[in-house]
């Protein structure tokens, strides 16, 4: 079976298909779809291996783009407002004291309570970081805030 050229092809359904990008992720990211989905068509048009329903596969090519698409802005970060000046209520206030003592532990430590407390690290990925095993890195972190109950007069949670 032949297929009709490209041209011909983008010719007869390019205004359905632009109306259809449009409308389902609107005029300037339609146009974006619109693009990648010609290049994409055109990219594989060669190995069609029948010319039946060219305007289907067409379309589910686009439709696969508006999945991508959505896709790719559900992965981007949405800018918001600045943050307050003031903490919300029910934050702890940030305790320089409590700071300093952490500075002050030493290195495994102090990396290990970081990464378990600030940053909510399970303890394998703690023991990567610091370079051993799971349970030096579950002491290191016990040892560090031994220290810190003992160093500072504020309650260090368990």
């Amino acid at each position: 079976m032949t297929l009709p050229p490209f041209q011909t092809l983008l010719d007869e359904h390019a205004d359905d298909l632009y109306r259809f990008l449009v409308a389902s992720v609107g005029p300037h990211d339609g146009a974006d779809c619109f693009q990648e989905t010609i290049v994409a068509a055109l990219r594989a048009y060669p190995e069609l291996r029948h010319a039946e329903n060219l305007r289907g596969w067409l379309f589910t090519i686009a439709h696969r783009k508006v999945v991508d698409h959505a896709r790719r802005v559900q992965r981007h970060a949405v800018p918001v407002a600045d943050p307050p000046e003031v903490p919300a209520s029910g934050t702890p206030p940030v305790d320089a004291d409590l700071w300093r003592a952490v500075r002050n532990l030493p290195p495994k430590q102090r990396t290990a309570v970081v990464q378990r407390f600030l940053f909510d690290r399970p303890y394998a990925e703690v023991a990567a970081v610091i370079g051993c095993s799971e349970e030096a890195a579950r002491q290191n972190v016990r040892a560090g805030l031994a220290r810190l109950r003992r160093d500072t007069t504020l309650e260090v949670a368990p």
